[in-house]
């Protein structure tokens, strides 16, 4: 195979890594400094730096049942902004560059909404705010961008009410919409996709969000049609909407006609928050099995007879910016694998759109989890080479296995990435930016501006002392990076440094030099 098999001899792991990939650090925001570079003795002189990495790496921050934030419900608001502190500064520490956040697990609110209840997972009260007051959304949008990450919202649209809330408030969109919900079996409530209302509903709960908070993406996961496990393994009830749909001459088969409501709704958020905020991506985390067959030899839950969701369709469509299918099995798990599952995936990727496959990161502690997790990243960067990236499922499996997270940063995630750009939503880059520089001591501080400042996210750094080029990048808000100014023989000054400006779809501008 063409990828990297971990070896389970740590000290052997550690020197490919060593050799392979170079270290530099980095602060956080404001003033930042890089220390010594280890300089080869024998590299040839580049005039012009390499690109810096691209590559989507993000975890999903679940909500729901306060599986990863908060810890539980009803924490005082200091000790939930000090939880959302740790995840994200974790992400920021292990050179992650994208959050996927639940602000919507049941027809609730992580935010400040008009339309929904505040969420149960918050205060342990459905419609009760926290206090002293704050609006989460807000706080994670800010938190996240000063890191340099991206934030996308998570949203269930079709999830009214979860089992682990407790009882149904008066509060909950189950009373607020009686004829657009349905109960389950399980206890669990579901709005009927099919229903105009439900549409509607999702729609312009998506849209406020959109239009209210700086965010940079939003995210459905694989819960359209519930699970049969929901319903104790019987039809979803919805035969009140079949038969109207009926009675007005329809010709679908039910099954036809579920997925048109899907779709139909799929499409229409896309193109809402196209109209709106174009730079917001739009992504789908569907079941990583299409259907059992596709490609030859995979077996597995069918999503397209079982959740109603033709997820081969969205991409073929375009109907997204980026798609995330849940490939969460081993490599070697022959009826699910994942490097099968992915090709497959690829190749329906017709469009040309991210293809940045879920990754279950907490089925195994120790080596052997490090040596999965690193073997599936590899092998998306080799079958994607054009847009790398993965998500990981959870924060949770990556915070709480020291051993996976350090051996992420020594080795795949050794350097900082930028997002893959999005040329179908716009491929202007920004102005380059105005840059100086002053000697203070040892040490040379570059600072920048820019004409258009709201044009830029991200700052790049490129730097070289002899030979070899290395970058930082930066969030928007920083404003000058400290560079030693000679090597550690004290003779050798910093060659070069060039500074560049990207902008929220990922397009670099071209860089200022320095000398």
């Amino acid at each position: 195979m063409g990828f990297f098999t971990a070896n389970k001899n740590s000290a052997k792991q550690r020197w490919f890594f060593a050799l392979v990939l170079l270290p530099f650090g980095v602060g956080l925001i404001g003033s930042y400094a890089v220390g010594q570079p280890h300089i080869p003795a024998d590299s040839s002189a580049r005039n012009a730096p390499p690109p810096a990495m691209r590559e989507f790496r993000a975890a999903w921050v679940a909500t729901v049942a306060n599986i990863n934030w908060p810890s539980k419900p009803g924490l005082s608001t200091a000790d939930q902004q000090a939880e959302a502190l740790v995840l994200l500064d974790f992400l920021k520490d292990h050179h992650f560059n994208t959050v996927i956040f639940q602000v919507r697990p049941q027809a609730d609110a992580l935010y400040d909404s008009a339309l929904e209840p505040w969420s149960y997972y918050l205060t342990g009260a459905q419609g009760t705010p926290p206090d002293p007051y704050y609006d989460p959304l807000a706080f994670w949008v800010d938190e996240a961008h000063k890191r340099g990450l991206e934030l996308h919202v998570w949203l269930n649209p079709y999830r009214a009410h979860h089992i682990a809330a407790g009882r149904v408030e008066s509060s909950s969109m189950v009373n607020r919409m009686p004829e657009s919900v349905v109960k389950l079996k399980e206890g669990y409530w579901w709005f009927d996709p099919a229903k105009k209302a439900t549409q509607d509903h999702s729609a312009a709960v998506v849209m406020d969000i959109v239009k209210r908070y700086d965010i940079d993406g939003v995210h459905f996961d694989d819960y359209f049609y519930p699970y049969e496990s929901y319903n104790g393994g019987v039809d979803f009830p919805d035969d009140d909407s079949w038969a109207a749909y009926q009675q007005a001459g329809g010709k679908l088969s039910r099954g036809d006609w579920r997925r048109s409501q899907v779709n139909q709704f799929i499409e229409r958020v896309y193109r809402e928050i196209k109209a709106t905020k174009k730079h917001v991506k739009f992504g789908l985390s569907p079941f990583g099995i299409w259907r059992p067959g596709h490609p030859a030899g995979i077996a597995g839950m069918d999503q397209y007879d079982k959740l109603y969701a033709d997820a081969k369709l969205w991409l073929n469509k375009g109907w997204i910016d980026y798609f995330t299918p849940q490939l969460y099995w081993p490599i070697s798990q022959i009826p699910q694998s994942f490097p099968v599952l992915l090709g497959w995936w690829q190749q329906e990727n017709t469009l040309g759109r991210h293809l940045w496959p879920g990754m279950s990161v907490g089925r195994g502690d120790g080596e052997a989890g490090l040596k999965e997790v690193t073997n599936q990243i590899m092998i998306t960067r080799g079958m994607v080479p054009a847009s790398k990236g993965a998500v990981h499922w959870s924060i949770s499996s990556l915070t709480r296995n020291p051993i996976l997270a350090q051996g992420l940063l020594d080795g795949p995630y050794k350097k900082d990435a930028l997002v893959p750009a999005s040329p179908w939503l716009g491929n202007e880059a920004p102005d380059a930016p105005t840059v100086s520089q002053e000697k203070r001591g040892s040490e040379v501080a570059v600072s920048w501006s820019h004409a258009d400042p709201d044009d830029v996210f991200k700052w790049v750094v490129y730097y070289r002392y002899r030979e070899d080029w290395e970058y930082t990048v930066l969030p928007h808000d920083a404003q000058e990076l400290k560079l030693a100014g000679y090597t550690a023989d004290g003779k050798t000054a910093l060659a070069d440094v060039k500074v560049t400006a990207v902008d929220r779809l990922g397009n670099e501008s071209e860089a200022t030099d320095i000398r």
